[in-house]
């Protein structure tokens, strides 16, 4: 009878430690989640046609969203009702290589575009760099823009 009660608590534990490991299994890298949260953009430049423009944020906040499948940002004048615009839609993200596919904005030539960046990720900082091009809307530049996760 002991035997048996010993061997149950073996199986028992057993079973334990292997449910553990099949969770685990499941979750996302961390890599991955690191890109999960809500960033304010704090430096931009853009590459337009032979032209270094740096974006002036001194009147305007910038947010981008991140969740486990899909992004959203949001840009808006601090001082007027001026100037908004957002949009949305889905992402995938391999630690480095970062694809927004751009699902909800206004305008109708951006929709459904991919855009593919690089991603860096140091602390509180992504660092986000990339070529955005839309034959139909006249875009074609590189970007480099850097947020800060918010807290």
């Amino acid at each position: 009878m002991k035997n048996i009660v010993i061997v149950m608590l073996m199986l028992i534990i057993l079973s334990s430690c292997s449910q553990k490991k099949e969770e685990k299994n499941t979750e996302l890298p961390i890599e991955e989640n690191r890109i999960e949260g809500s960033w304010k953009l704090v430096y931009a430049d853009i590459l337009e046609n032979d032209s270094l423009q740096i974006k002036d944020l001194g009147n305007t906040d910038f947010i981008k969203i991140i969740n486990r499948t899909h992004f959203a940002f949001f840009n808006q004048d601090r001082e007027t009702s001026e100037n908004f615009m957002a949009g949305g839609g889905s992402y995938t993200f391999d630690g480095r290589s970062y694809k927004e596919t751009l699902n909800f904005i206004a305008s109708p030539d951006y929709r459904g575009h991919v855009f593919p960046f690089e991603v860096e990720i140091k602390g509180d900082s992504l660092i986000q760099k990339g070529h955005e091009k839309i034959e139909e809307a006249g875009l074609d530049r590189y970007i480099v823009e850097k947020y800060i996760r918010i807290k």
